[in-house]
């Protein structure tokens, strides 16, 4: 089995403690992650509220310090626009009942995923990837990113990279006690450094020095070729999130 990382929430005013600390163990096992960089952050559940000097130089210095991670090999998506849930939809890949894009018009999603890519623009980030918060977007979200230049979004479930509607899917893990055991196929493993302790930082050092699972890059995961998603792979997969989603609602 082959397993790449996302990282979700980077924000200028995350814990970056935990960031760090969660950077030195990619760093041990040489895997250079996708991360996804909020544009314009007022989702205040993504603040540390009060930095450090040290975290206060690193978020003033944001942007620099992104642009040299990009070009040691890690790769940069949008991950949404300000990070705002404004809808209560699941959309077509329903992890969640909430979303700051699905169940939005058109043109409006267009507007903000332009004005996003604008502001990674300006601080000298390019990127055609796309993150949604809340693994939650639908069909005008397709449509939108088509027009707004991105080309790929980081989700879905499946064992390889895929195709559907003019867009690149790279899936992530269904779960991830399972993906480990497998024999063969691709993944990504997403990770939430805001809230990753030292305890879960022992477990994650435990998967990287797992026998029988190779640690690969982002940038070798969006090389594998692509096929194309049947549209009853497409529903199998809406219904395997929506399963997850009810089973989570089940036990919360």
């Amino acid at each position: 089995m082959k397993i790449t990382v996302r990282l979700d929430d980077i924000t200028p005013d995350m814990d970056w403690e935990r960031f760090l600390k969660f950077k030195a163990l990619l760093d041990r096992y040489q895997v250079k992650p996708l991360i996804g960089v909020v544009p314009d952050n007022r989702d205040e559940n993504l603040v540390k509220k009060e930095l450090s000097a040290e975290e206060k130089k690193l978020s003033e210095g944001f942007w620099e310090y992104i642009k040299s991670l990009q070009e040691d090999g890690w790769v940069i998506a949008m991950h949404g626009f300000r990070h705002i849930y404004s809808t209560k939809k699941g959309g077509c890949f329903p992890l969640n009942n909430f979303s700051e894009f699905a169940g939005l018009p058109f043109a409006r999603q267009q507007e903000m995923l332009t004005e996003g890519k604008a502001i990674l623009h300006e601080k000298g980030i390019e990127t055609d990837i796309f993150m949604a918060p809340a693994h939650s977007y639908d069909k005008n979200t397709w449509k939108a990113l088509r027009a707004a230049g991105f080309r790929a979004l980081t989700d879905g479930f499946g064992e390889k990279p895929y195709r559907y509607a003019g867009l690149d899917f790279y899936p992530i893990s269904f779960r991830l006690g399972s993906t480990l055991k497998k024999k063969s196929g691709y993944s990504a493993m997403v990770v939430h450094t805001n809230t990753v302790s030292d305890e879960d930082l022992k477990r994650y050092e435990g998967y990287f020095q797992r026998e029988g699972v190779a640690w690969i890059s982002f940038e070798e995961y969006l090389g594998l070729p692509k096929t194309e998603k049947s549209l009853p792979g497409r529903w199998k997969e809406f219904w395997m999130a929506k399963g997850k989603y009810l089973i989570g609602k089940l036990r919360g």
